[in-house]
């Protein structure tokens, strides 16, 4: 069985700079992590690895090249391989953008029996990407999963919905995007971290992907853009009020109205 995980270098914290013309993250100015929904991507992968018999687990980004460090630490985890897609002409991509680049590094890396991703990222929390991917390649997908099992030619999945959840199989080659109800993310062990050092890392570029027009993917393919950044207002302020029971609950209640009221 071939699998590929996606995974995504994000900001470790919200303090972060954004470009005010662009509308994009500055993403060398922080310091950055695996975005944490990936370790569970991860772990599904290697779980549908292990219950194939066999099989390779690739994980797949689209960043920069320090993003290899997230890389290095999903072949850590377990994973066979890594590729790394970074060309600078992919920067600045929403998700129509950046779902048609990674459908593109999938085919370029001979496609997959399944595609895991982690349900969304951190940074730009649309949990789109994943089910865009598949439909780049024309694949069935399931999102939100909460649980799965390989079940011959098929996935067996359980999708956590806003009113409960919902089982059914879905035939391969598919994607799912894995919930952090799916799996406990397994920890690197020493001596995995020692040998993902050597792990061969596959290394791509714009050139690499069959639609190769630049014009397709980073700011110039992405028809949605950020018109205005600006950081929350935060104040902070301190109402005394005294009286009886009675006259503390009314002060209460108009307060707490005064708030709403400014708030809509």
């Amino acid at each position: 069985m071939k699998i590929i995980v996606c995974i995504k270098q994000v900001p470790a914290s919200s303090e972060v700079q954004m470009d005010p013309e662009k509308g994009v993250l500055l993403r060398g100015t922080a310091k950055t992590r695996l975005n944490p929904y990936d370790a569970y991507a991860v772990e599904a992968a290697l779980r549908l690895r292990e219950a194939s018999g066999e099989g390779i687990v690739t994980a797949l980004t689209m960043g920069p090249p320090s993003a290899e460090k997230e890389l290095r630490f999903a072949m850590a985890m377990g994973a066979d391989a890594g590729a790394l897609l970074s060309d600078r002409a992919l920067s600045g991509a929403d998700v129509l953008a950046t779902s048609r680049a990674l459908a593109g590094a999938i085919a370029a890396l001979g496609g997959a029996d399944v595609i895991v991703c982690g349900r969304q990222t951190t940074d730009g929390d649309t949990a789109q990407v994943g089910p865009a991917i598949a439909g780049w390649l024309g694949i069935p997908c399931a999102a939100f999963v909460s649980g799965f099992g390989l079940d011959g030619e098929e996935l067996s999945v359980t999708q956590a919905l806003t009113s409960g959840s919902q089982s059914l199989k879905i035939p391969l080659p598919c994607l799912i995007a894995a919930d952090k109800a799916s799996c406990v993310p397994r920890a690197p062990t020493l001596k995995r971290k020692l040998a993902s050092a050597k792990l061969p890392l596959i290394s791509l570029c714009l050139a690499d992907l069959a639609d190769s027009d630049p014009k397709h993917y980073g700011l110039l393919g992405s028809p949605t853009s950020v018109e205005r950044i600006f950081p929350p207002e935060a104040s902070k302020r301190g109402v005394r009020i005294e009286g009886g029971p009675e006259d503390i609950a009314l002060e209460i209640l108009e307060e707490l109205n005064r708030v709403r009221r400014v708030q809509c």
